[in-house]
C-alpha cells in the first residue's frame, strides 16, 4: 500500500485566513494595559503598536522570500535545513513543541475558558487543592475549572482537524468573519459614542518620573508582538498549498497589513474610552481585560456580555487555527526520523493525527501548569531567536543561491532584512535584561531539544540515513 501524503487543496484566500487567524487571538484584547503600565503615555503605546506592526511586516516580507524559495510542509524546520544544517532545524521544531507552539494552544484555550465562564457560570472544582503544589512551580489544581474548560476545547478542536485541512480551514474561515464583525462594533460604537474622546489619544508626553526608555520600548513591545504572533505558521502547511511559492508570500503580506489596520483602529478606540492611569490600575489588578472596560464604558454590563462571548470566538478561531497548522512541522520531522515514529502517520483524511494527538496532550499539559502569565514572554522571547534566523537565511541563500527563482523579493533588500535582524539580537538581549526568570526558562526548554535530538539520531538512524539519501 503506498504511503499517504499531503495533498495540496489551499488556495491564497485560505492562505490569508490562515494567516489571519493565527494572528488574531488575546492580545487584540489584553495587551494594551501591560503596555500603557510600562509607558504611561497613550501616544507611546500607538508608536509600539505601529513599531510591532512594521517589525512583523518586515520579517513577514523577508519570510516570504525564504518561504516562497523554499516553500515545503514544517515550515523554519525545512527552511532552516537548506540554510543551517539538520540540528538547527530539529532545535526550531523541539521549541515549537515544548513551548512556542503549544504554550500559545494553551494560553489561547485558557482565555477562551475564562470569557466562557463568564457567559455560562460553573462552580469551581476541587478549590480546597487550590494551593497544592509540585516544588512550588506546579499548582495543577488552582482555577481547574477553567482548566478543565480549556481541555475539553483543545480536545474538541484537536479531533475537529483530524478530519483534514480543509475542514478546519473552513471552521476558521467562519469564525475569522464573526471575529472581525465584533471587533469593528467595538471600533464604530466605540469612537462615535459619548465616552470617546480622541484629544490625548496621540500624546507622547510621559509623567516627569517616568521617561520612555529604550528598554521600555523593548519591554512594551513584547506584549505587542504576542498580538503580532503566529503569521509564520502559514509557512507551516506549506506542502499543502496550491501554487505555494506565490500564495505563500503574497497571503502572508496581505494578512499582516491587514492586522496591522486592525490593532491600530481598535486601540485607538481603547484609548480614547480608558485613560492610561485607568489602565494601569487594570494591569496592576492581575484579572481585568481592556476590551471589557472599554465596551464597559459605551454599553454598560450588558457590553461585558457582548465582549466575553467575542473574546470566546476570538480565542476559540485562534487556538483552532494555531492547532491546525503547529502540527505539521513535528509531522516532517518524524518522517526524517527525528521526532517519535507514530507521529509520521497520516490518517485517510492525509490528516496528521498523531501530530496532532501529541501537540494536544503536551498543551493540556501546559495548561495544567498555570503558569500563564509569564508564558506569552517566553514564547516572543523564543520566538525572536527564530525570527532572527530565518531573515538572516535571506543574505545566506542570496549568497548560496543567487541564481535560484524567486517568486518573491523581499522588499528593501538589504535594509528590510538587516532591520529584523538587528531588532531580534535586541529584543533577545533586553528580555535578558527586563525578563530574566522568563528568558532562563526558556532558553532551558530550547535546551532540552539538544540531548533529545542525540536520542533521535541514534534510536532512528536508518530512517535519517534514507533521508539522506
Amino acid at each position: 500500500m503506498p504511503q499517504r501524503s499531503l495533498t495540496r487543496t489551499l488556495g491564497l484566500g485560505a492562505v490569508v485566513v490562515l494567516v489571519i487567524g493565527n494572528i488574531i487571538g488575546s492580545g487584540v484584547y489584553k495587551k494594551v494595559a501591560p503596555m500603557a503600565a510600562e509607558l504611561h503615555s497613550p501616544g507611546w503605546v500607538l508608536v509600539c503598536w505601529v513599531l510591532g506592526g512594521v517589525i512583523s511586516l518586515f520579517g513577514a516580507l523577508s519570510n516570504a522570500e525564504v518561504a516562497g524559495l523554499l516553500a515545503d510542509t514544517g515550515g523554519e524546520y525545512s527552511y532552516y535545513k537548506k540554510i543551517y544544517n539538520r540540528f538547527f532545524a530539529f532545535l526550531f521544531g523541539w521549541s515549537l513543541f515544548t513551548i512556542i507552539q503549544t504554550a500559545s494552544i494553551s494560553s489561547l484555550a485558557y482565555v477562551f475558558a475564562q470569557s466562557f465562564r463568564v457567559l455560562v457560570p460553573m462552580p469551581e472544582l476541587l478549590s480546597g487543592l487550590a494551593d497544592f503544589s509540585l516544588g512550588g512551580v506546579f499548582f495543577p489544581f488552582a482555577n481547574l475549572t477553567e482548566k478543565l474548560t480549556a481541555i475539553v476545547l483543545i480536545g474538541l478542536l484537536t479531533g475537529v482537524n483530524m478530519r483534514g485541512i480543509k475542514t478546519g480551514t473552513g471552521v476558521s474561515t467562519a469564525i475569522l468573519v464573526l471575529v472581525f464583525a465584533g471587533i469593528f462594533t467595538i471600533v464604530v460604537f466605540g469612537l462615535t459614542s459619548g465616552e470617546a474622546n480622541l484629544a490625548p489619544v496621540f500624546s507622547l508626553e510621559t509623567p516627569a518620573d517616568s521617561p520612555v526608555t529604550l528598554s521600555a520600548i523593548f519591554t512594551a513591545m513584547l506584549a505587542a508582538f504576542w498580538a503580532y504572533q503566529g503569521w509564520a505558521a502559514i509557512g507551516y502547511v506549506g506542502g499543502e498549498v496550491l501554487d505555494a511559492k506565490r500564495n505563500i508570500p503574497r497571503g502572508i503580506a496581505i494578512g499582516v497589513l491587514a492586522v496591522i489596520a486592525t490593532y491600530l483602529l481598535v486601540n485607538v478606540t481603547y484609548l480614547s474610552l480608558i485613560s492610561v492611569p485607568e489602565l494601569e490600575a487594570l494591569y496592576r489588578s492581575g484579572g481585568g481585560i481592556a476590551a471589557v472596560e472599554a465596551v464597559r464604558k459605551f454599553w454598560g454590563s450588558s457590553g461585558a456580555v457582548f465582549i466575553s462571548f467575542l473574546i470566546l470566538v476570538t480565542t476559540l478561531g485562534c487556538a483552532n487555527a494555531t492547532i491546525l497548522a503547529s502540527c505539521r512541522p513535528y509531522y516532517a520531522m518524524a518522517r526524517e526520523g527525528l521526532f517519535f515514529p507514530p507521529v509520521a502517520k497520516l490518517n485517510r483524511a492525509s490528516s496528521p493525527y498523531n501530530s496532532l494527538l501529541f501537540q494536544g496532550v503536551w498543551a493540556c499539559v501546559l495548561v495544567l501548569s498555570g503558569s500563564f502569565d509569564q508564558l506569552t514572554d517566553m514564547i516572543i522571547f523564543a520566538v525572536f531567536v527564530f525570527y532572527g534566523a530565518t531573515t538572516l537565511g535571506v543574505f545566506i541563500l542570496r549568497k548560496k543561491m543567487p541564481d535560484a527563482p524567486r517568486p518573491y523579493r523581499v522588499w528593501g533588500y538589504p535594509v528590510v532584512p538587516a532591520v529584523v535582524v538587528l531588532f531580534a539580537a535586541g529584543l533577545f538581549a533586553n528580555t535578558i535584561y527586563s525578563r530574566p526568570r522568563e528568558a532562563g526558562i526558556g532558553i532551558v526548554l530550547m535546551l532540552t531539544g539538544v540531548p533529545m535530538y542525540y536520542w533521535f539520531t541514534r534510536t532512528n538512524r536508518q530512517v535519517i540515513e534514507k533521508e539522506e539519501v
